[in-house]
């Protein structure tokens, strides 16, 4: 086979070349992509019955890729968001592959076909009125520290909604604190 075939030469360039060099992807990125691909060699492997030096960029078709996909999820059992970064890790594979091989074109967009999933979204929780009273009551009111946790509670009851803007609001209360200890 020659080095255009063979799947270890591209994961090689894609990882040390594309991830690192080319896209100056994140640490964590590039050991969320090399953890993926260390996945997805060996459970290949096995599949085809072959070596891992010996698999060619073909033999990682779009039905083993799913079979890995739903592999993860039953046997390691992965949540989906995981299921879909080692997606996301394979198909970035395939696109370095096809832009550097046209050959491999077809094969790419057989990767890429495969859909991420939709993961529920988290919800939300808001407190009842009663639950804010509680949490509210719950500091000792004599010392300056809790009437600054009650102030800063007070001000996030009010704005439960958005809380984004409570960071502000927590400098000025951790200001005000050193200031008095001093």
């Amino acid at each position: 086979m020659s080095e255009h075939t063979l799947l270890g030469p591209w994961i090689r360039r894609f990882l040390l070349e594309h991830v690192v060099a080319e896209r100056n992807l994140a640490r964590n990125t590039q050991h969320s992509y090399r953890d993926a691909l260390g996945l997805l060699i060996p459970f290949a492997a096995k599949i085809q019955k072959k070596s891992v030096d010996r698999l060619a960029v073909v033999d990682l078709s779009a039905d083993l890729v799913r079979r890995f996909l739903a592999d993860l999820e039953s046997s390691r059992g992965c949540k989906i968001a995981t299921r879909n970064q080692r997606l996301a890790a394979i198909r970035a594979l395939a696109g370095f592959v096809a832009e550097h091989n046209p050959v491999h074109i077809e094969w790419c967009g057989q990767i890429r076909s495969i859909p991420f999933k939709k993961a529920d979204k988290a919800v939300v929780p808001y407190l009842e009125k009663a639950e804010i009273d509680a949490l509210l009551a719950a500091p000792d009111r004599r010392t300056a520290r809790s009437k600054s946790e009650r102030s800063s509670s007070r001000v996030a009851a009010r704005r439960q909604p958005r809380c984004e803007p409570l960071a502000p609001t927590r400098l000025l209360f951790d200001t005000e604190r050193a200031a008095e200890s001093s």
